[in-house]
C-alpha cells in the first residue's frame, strides 16, 4: 500500500503531485476497484529530459563528440565532412541544426567498431572526468531529484520501472543501473547492429557502425511489447518522441496514467517546447490534453531540479 508520509518531498503540493499519489494509492490498495496486481505494475520512463537534462544537446552526444575528437587524427576527411566538421569545431548549435540524421552519423562513427566491453569501458572512462558545459556538473548529476523520488516511490509500491529511451541502450547500461536503481534488463534504447566474433581467441560481441533501430516515436510501443510483453500502466515522457508510448499506455483498460514533463524553468534548468530542436514538445500538448494526460510544470511543480 502507498505510504502515508510524503513520498515526493521535492515536489510542491500541486494538483499533479496529488493525482500521482492518488493513482498509486488506488492501484496498490487491496480491495480498491482500481487495484492492479503486482505483476502488472509496469511504469515506463523516457530518459532524455524526463530523468536527466538534454540541453544544449542530448548528453550522449557530448560523449560522441569527445570520441570523434579523439579519433580525428585517423580521419583527416572529417575536417570538411559534416557532422564531423562541426563537431571538431565544438559547434553544438551547427550540429543540432543537422537534426537526428547528423547525430546518428556521429553516433555510428564513434560508438561502433569495438566490442561491447570496450565500449562500456570507454563510457566509464569518459564519465570519470566529463562535465556538463553549462552547469559544470558531472553528467550523472544532471538527473532530476523529483524523478528519483518518484522512481523510489513506485518501487516501494511494487511498480517496476523501465527506461524506454531514444538514447543508446549500451550507453545507458553503463551508468543508469546505479544512478536510477533500474536493472540492466529494464533498459531499452536505440541499438547498433552487433555480431558474434572470436577475437584473439575469445568470444566477443562486436558493435558495428550500423544502426539496428532508433527507439523513438512509434517504435517505443513496439519495443515495449517486444522487450517487456505488457502494456505499461504508467508512462512518463517529455516530448513528441514519447507521444505514441503515452498514447498506447493511456488507451489500455483499467486505470492508466500518462505524464509529460514540461520544461518551463529558464533559471534552474531550461524553458522550451514547440520551437526546440531537441526535445520538441508540440503535438503532444494537443493529444495529451484531449486524452487526459498529466503535465508537470517544472518551474511551479518542483521545489528543486537536480539531485543534491
Amino acid at each position: 500500500m502507498a505510504s502515508t508520509t510524503d513520498p515526493l518531498p521535492s515536489w510542491h503540493d500541486s494538483a499533479v503531485k496529488k493525482q500521482i499519489i492518488e493513482f498509486v494509492t488506488q492501484t496498490t490498495t487491496p480491495g480498491s476497484d482500481d487495484f492492479i496486481a503486482v505483476a502488472d505494475r509496469i511504469a515506463t520512463f523516457d530518459n532524455d529530459c524526463t530523468l536527466w537534462s538534454e540541453k544544449p544537446i542530448y548528453l550522449q552526444v557530448y560523449f560522441a563528440m569527445d570520441r570523434v575528437k579523439a579519433m580525428a587524427d585517423q580521419h583527416p576527411e572529417w575536417k570538411t565532412t559534416e557532422p564531423f566538421a562541426s563537431t571538431l569545431k565544438g559547434d553544438v548549435e551547427a550540429l543540432s541544426a543537422q537534426g537526428l540524421d547528423g547525430i546518428m552519423k556521429l553516433v555510428m562513427a564513434s560508438h561502433g567498431n569495438m566490442t561491447t566491453e570496450a565500449f562500456h569501458q570507454a563510457v566509464r572512462d569518459w564519465l570519470k572526468t566529463a562535465k556538463h558545459p553549462t552547469t559544470g556538473k558531472p553528467y550523472t548529476d544532471m538527473v532530476y531529484q523529483p524523478m528519483l523520488e518518484l522512481l523510489d516511490y513506485l518501487r516501494e509500491n511494487d511498480y517496476q520501472p523501465f527506461i524506454i529511451s531514444g538514447g543508446g541502450i549500451e550507453f545507458m547500461r553503463v551508468w543508469a543501473p546505479e544512478v536510477y536503481q533500474i536493472p540492466t534488463e529494464n533498459i531499452v534504447g536505440t541499438t547498433l547492429k552487433t555480431e558474434y566474433k572470436i577475437i584473439d581467441g575469445k568470444p566477443a560481441i562486436q558493435r558495428l557502425s550500423e544502426l539496428d533501430f532508433v527507439n523513438d516515436k512509434s517504435v517505443k510501443p513496439v519495443t515495449i511489447q517486444n522487450y517487456i510483453g505488457k502494456r505499461p500502466v504508467m508512462a512518463f515522457g517529455n516530448s513528441d518522441g514519447d507521444m505514441q508510448m503515452l498514447q498506447w499506455t493511456k488507451a489500455g483498460p483499467g486505470p492508466r496514467l500518462s505524464l509529460i514533463i514540461h520544461h518551463t524553468d529558464d533559471k534552474r534548468e531550461w524553458a522550451y517546447d514547440k520551437d526546440s530542436s531537441v526535445g520538441r514538445l508540440d503535438k503532444s500538448f494537443e493529444v495529451g490534453q484531449k486524452e487526459g494526460w498529466l503535465f508537470v510544470d517544472m518551474k511551479n511543480d518542483w521545489k528543486t531540479i537536480y539531485k543534491p
